[in-house]
């Protein structure tokens, strides 16, 4: 389930565990990738630049890199990170996103909520791309965090 509109993307998932632990899964930068599929260096905190590479089997040459902006315990987590609209361009000389994904109580487990905005900003020519490939890049990574939650300790 999710709602859009030309500058962002919602999504939007019930998942069957404790706020605490979707919360550890978000933000330990190991259980981070091992869910959405990236090895990172470093330790999520605000203002920390982490770097590392996509581990999706095919992506293995993307880099991924991300500059943490917010963390809230246990409820907001942000980040904002580079797409690749130019792929001769480092990732510091591409247009960024923001991340932002909240962590709500709700009977029978969390609501977690990923928006990822800043869409408009992209360059016509790749904005369409960039924005299809992040819809359907978030249900699989919802999924993939539900996925994760039901098989982790």
């Amino acid at each position: 389930m999710g709602t859009t509109n030309t500058d962002r993307i919602e999504k939007k998932t019930l998942l069957r565990a404790p706020r605490s632990r979707v919360w550890r899964a978000l933000t330990n930068a190991e259980e981070f990738g091992n869910w959405f599929g990236v090895r990172l260096s470093g330790e999520f905190a605000p203002g920390a630049r982490l770097k590392g590479k996509v581990t999706h089997p095919g992506y293995e040459h993307v880099p991924f890199e991300i500059t943490v902006e917010r963390m809230e315990p246990e409820r907001l987590f942000s980040w904002r990170g580079p797409l690749t609209v130019k792929p001769d361009e480092p990732p510091s000389a591409q247009p960024t996103t923001l991340v932002v994904f909240e962590l709500e109580e709700v009977p029978g487990g969390t609501q977690l909520t990923v928006t990822e905005s800043g869409f408009d900003q992209i360059p016509l020519s790749h904005r369409t791309e960039a924005y299809r490939g992040n819809e359907q890049g978030w249900a699989i990574q919802m999924e993939a965090i539900g996925r994760y939650l039901g098989h982790a300790a």
